[in-house]
Parts: structure tokens; sequence; C-alpha cells
């Protein structure tokens, strides 16, 4: 394929220049951290872990995740490192973690030991001797692990995953029940664990979007198991968690900051079928912190005319007083901040099914029509189901049978390095037309309205999994087409105001150079200042045969083999079903190609890779 004009004339390259690649921890520092564990005591372990955290407190803070290693943990007392709780979380937006966090400090209130993992971090022969375990794991696409998960499951659904007979366990599953496979992983890792033959304590978890309304109940239960199971360990003290918490901030998920919008700027041009914002956001005062590839996430309110079409097709009271879950409120209100109605669920199709005599409805709810409802799905909303197969609701029966509206994440766009006490973020306004109605999301239309001055509810969402790395001479390498380009404008910025010597290599994509190139002042700047040294670009609709990212990435497939194994850092953010999957394929396939390597090898390659902390994706 030939390589557009543009790429051409705006790709540079500085010097080669000598570097030296600091390497992971190979597998002799493994055995050698066994070998220097074995038979120490309580009081040695405890001096060498405040040897190792004196070596990284004077080292940057913000190291890329390592390679899973052995754990070294204790417990004091005569009660062995088993006689624990161990809370496995996998997370791919940070909703799982906040709810494994959350049973964790439950467990640890109580007395009992209790440590917290995340999957990446667990050592899998530490499988094999544990007598209690929680596994709170969110389900990616149809059915599949979140990134940080997928070394964990592949073991064990292996050949070397150990027989579990001394183990008791649970699993909470995170998903979206407008998928047509809901929490498919958890389900799959609760039947894997059985079928080792660990005893299950707790029915398996499914949480749809409101989360907490199972998330709640069930880490009660687990706690009860856990009191019963753990409760001669209590004495011991406490072990020392793999994984840390979160700092606690004044402004959270659930007490949000109300900031000021300081910047609303369209940047696509205005024969652009998209209207994407660039929005700044005044943090001053707020105390709220964030690092590069961090996410900020904002509460939306609902249209006021999409809720006035909904009261009219039900001939409800918008005033009526509707009380649910000791909350009362007007049903107008309900709808405006406290429910989804750009996003359908399965269980409301399913309920409003059952007061409706519709065919076509009830052949879109069967499990032959999974694909179909999945399309329909994807531009159908609220109004449009009450619409097209009318059936009486009462106010009460509504709220109850919608689910809580829940916050947006937007990958942050900035450094706050480079904007101070701001953030800011590249928002795409989803809007289309059903039977020549306009139709929007929630949040992209919420933000898009907001004029300069007002108010918003915000709180930020860390990222651990997507950080630059700690060593400012390792090259990076950043797809991001579409508002996937957010965090890697952050990532320059950053390496620009730390003076970061690695190399900086951006590929972008989107329909058309002249009126969705986002940013392009920025990125000819930083072409220009030496700041980025190589910019790959694919207009998909500027010539006859479509051009997009992952046919840059073959293209350069030799240069990028080179990096890569010279020890960059890749990064790729944006849309998780279609892009994100065509670019890891690529990637698979140029590890053939150049590595000469077969199937099996390429996928380990790459699966070294993110365990690395070497191949991080923030996509969704």
């Amino acid at each position: 394929m030939a390589i557009p004009k543009i790429a051409a004339m705006l790709r540079l390259s500085r010097c080669e220049r000598d570097m030296t690649v600091t390497s992971s921890l190979p597998a002799s520092k493994h055995n050698l951290l066994s070998e220097l564990a074995t038979g120490l005591d309580q009081h040695s372990l405890t001096w060498l872990s405040g040897y190792f955290a004196g070596l990284a407190e004077a080292r940057p803070a913000n190291d890329a995740p390592v390679p899973t290693a052995p754990v070294i943990s204790a417990v004091v007392g005569e009660v062995g490192v088993n006689r624990r709780a161990t809370v496995l979380y996998g997370s791919q937006t940070g909703n799982a973690q906040r709810v494994a966090e959350a049973l964790y400090e439950r467990l640890e209130s109580e007395g009992l030991p209790v440590r917290l993992v995340r999957a990446d971090r667990y050592s899998t022969k530490e499988l094999k001797d544990e007598v209690l375990l929680y596994i709170v794991m969110s389900t990616q696409g149809d059915g599949d692990p979140p990134d940080d998960s997928i070394a964990f499951v592949e073991f064990l659904n292996g050949r070397r995953a150990p027989k579990l007979s001394q183990l008791k366990y649970g699993v909470l599953g995170l998903g979206d029940s407008s998928y047509p496979v809901f929490c498919g992983i958890s389900q799959r890792l609760d039947d894997r664990l059985a079928e080792l033959g660990a005893q299950r304590l707790l029915a398996p978890g499914a949480a749809d979007l409101d989360i907490d309304s199972v998330a709640t109940p069930w880490t009660d239960e687990a706690l009860q198991h856990a009191r019963s199971e753990l409760d001669d360990a209590k004495a011991v003290g406490k072990v020392g968690t793999v994984t840390p918490l979160r700092p606690k901030s004044a402004y959270t998920r659930e007490r949000p900051y109300q900031a000021e919008l300081l910047v609303n700027q369209r940047i696509t041009g205005r024969d652009s079928e998209k209207d994407v914002r660039h929005i700044e956001i005044a943090l001053e005062g707020s105390g709220l912190s964030y690092q590069p590839g961090d996410a900020l996430g904002v509460w939306p309110t609902q249209s006021d005319s999409l809720v006035d079409q909904i009261v009219d097709a039900l001939a409800l009271d918008g005033n009526e007083t509707v009380v649910c879950k000791d909350s009362s409120r007007p049903l107008r209100e309900w709808l405006t901040r406290w429910r989804e109605l750009t996003q359908i669920t399965r269980p409301f199709l399913t309920a409003h099914a059952a007061r409706v005599d519709a065919q076509g409805l009830h052949e879109l709810l069967q499990p032959a029509g999974a694909s179909d409802l999945r399309r329909w799905l994807e531009t159908r909303q609220l109004i449009d189901v009450l619409r097209t197969w009318p059936a009486p609701w009462t106010a009460t029966e509504l709220v109850q049978a919608l689910r809580p509206l829940t916050p947006r994440l937007y990958s942050i766009a900035s450094s706050p390095l480079a904007v101070g006490e701001e953030v800011h973020l590249t928002v795409a306004n989803v809007a289309f037309e059903v039977g020549g109605e306009a139709r929007w999301g929630a949040a992209s239309q919420y933000l898009s309205q907001l004029e300069e001055g007002q108010h918003l509810p915000i709180f930020i969402e860390e990222n651990t999994r997507f950080r630059l790395p700690s060593d400012p001479g390792r090259d990076i390498i950043m797809i991001g087409p579409g508002t996937g380009i957010a965090p890697f404008r952050a990532f320059v910025q950053h390496r620009v105001e730390t003076q970061a010597t690695g190399r900086n290599w951006l590929f972008f994509g989107n329909p058309h150079f002249s009126s969705d190139f986002l940013y392009q002042s920025e990125w000819q700047r930083a072409l220009k200042d030496g700041h980025l040294d190589r910019l790959d670009l694919a207009f998909s609709r500027d010539q006859e045969e479509k051009v997009y990212v992952q046919h840059l990435l073959w293209e350069r497939r030799s240069e990028l083999f080179e990096w890569l194994e010279a020890g960059a850092h890749l990064y790729v953010c944006g849309d998780a079903s279609r892009m994100a999957v065509d670019v890891q394929e690529t990637l698979l396939r140029v590890a053939r190609h150049e590595g000469k390597k077969d199937e099996v090898q390429a996928r380990a390659w790459l699966d070294q890779l993110a365990a690395q902390g070497r191949y991080a994706r923030d996509v969704y």
C-alpha cells in the first residue's frame, strides 16, 4: 500500500542516538530473589522489604508495571502465609479495582489477614497454597478478560493450573447487560475454579453498570464467609499488600468536584462529519491531581427535551413523586440526573417485552437474535423502544426498571506540568438520527453544550497501567486514531517538560486531513521543535483505498520491530471492538514476519511486552 503523501511530508526523524536500554527484571534475578528469601525469618524479610522500598523511593514514582515476580509476604505469628484472604482484581476502567479495594478495606477493618493484588501482579505459583480467594473482574468486549488479567486467565485455563482442593473462593463479575455475553469471563473463572477442585463459598455475582446494587450484597456475604474462615487468624497481624491502595481524595466518584469549564472549542472543520471538542477545566483549589494516562470522570445531566419526550410518550406526570431505594424525588429529577436514558439494557427490554405483544421485540431477545440485538442497541435509545412498542409504565415502575446513570470516563489530554491546575479533554460529540429525529450521547452532548464559566461534576480515575516509562531515555510508540489521540497529547507534553531523551513516534488516523486532523498545529510544531520524532498519518477517506493506522504499522514493520526490540514502550488508545483488535493482529503479524516467530512465539512475545509494561492499552 502506498504511503499517504501527507505522512511522507510530515514524518521526520532525529539522528539515531546511542542509548542504554534498561532491561526488565530477568529470570535470573527472580531466582536470586527466591533464593534470598528462602529460610529467612519474619524480621529478616521485613528488613529486606524496607531496604527495597528505600531503593524505590530514590527512583521516579511513575514506574511502569514490572513483570510478574515472586511475591514475598509474611504474616506475623504461628499461622502460615496461606492463612489469609487474597482479593484479586482485573480492571479495565477502574470499577473492579474500586470494588476490590472496598472489600479489602472491610476485611482489614475486621482485623482479618488480607492482601490486595492486581491480576498482572499475582504470582501464579502461589495459587496452589491459597485457602481463601476473592476475585473481582470486569468484562472486556463480549465476555473477555481485561488487559491486566489475560495472563492470569490463560494460566488458570492451562495445563499448568494446579489442583485446588484446599481453596475456597468467590467470584464477582462486572459487565454490561447490553452486550450479548454478560459477565462471561467471571462465569468462566467460577466454573474453572470449581473444575480444579476448589469450593465455591458464594454464588458468582454479576453486576451490571449499576454496580453497587450487586457488589454491596456480594461483599457483605464475602465478609461473613471470611470471618468464619479466618477467625483463628485475626491475631497474626497484617499482610503486606502486593498492589497498594489508591490515595484518598476529598473528591471521588461518589463526591465529585464542581469544576469550572474554561474552554469548549470545536477542533474539527466545518466540513467534518464529526464534532470533536477540546475542553479545558479548572482544578485550582480542588486538590485534585493526575498523571498522563489517567482519566477524568464526568457525571452528565440528561437533556430536558429528551426527558420531556419520555414523559409525554408514557403520558406520565413529571412532577409525580417517586420513591426508590429510600430516595424520594420527582419523576423529572429521577430521569434528568439519576437514570440512563440513552443506553438500553437487556433487562429493561425483557421487562418491556412482558408488557407488550410484539413479535419483533421478542425475536430480538431470543438467543438466536443476539447479534441483531447488539446492532439494534447501537443506534436505538429508550425513546425508540417506547415509541416502537408502546406499553404502559407507572412512574415508579419506570424508575425501578431503568439503569442508574453512571459517570463517563475520558482519557486526559494534558500534563499538569504543562497546563498547571487544569485538565484537558478531547471529546467527540456523539450525534445521529433515527427516523429523522436527533439522538445523542448523554455525556458528550452535555459537555458540548456547556458554556464557558459553567460548572460540571468531575473526579479523577487513576490508570496505573497506562503510564509513561520511568526511564526517560526509553522510546515510545503511540497509536491513537480519532479521540484516542488524547492521552498522547499529554504524553508528549510531559516528555517535553521533563526533558525526556527517548524518541516519540505517533500514529494518528481519522477520515480527512483537511477537517479531521486533531491538534494539527501542535503536532507540526512538535515535529519542527524536535519533540516528536516521527508522525505517521492515516486519513482513511482521502484516497480511493481506505488507509488505517494498522496499515501504516505494517508498512513500518521493520522499524517498528527494531524500536520494540531495543526496549521501546508501545501504547494503544481508542476503539476496543475494531481498531485495537486490528492493531493487535498487525503486531502479531509483525512479530512473525520480522522476528521469524511462529504463532505461539509471536503471542508469547506480545504477552511479554505487556507483562513488562511495554504494551499498554486504553481502549473502550
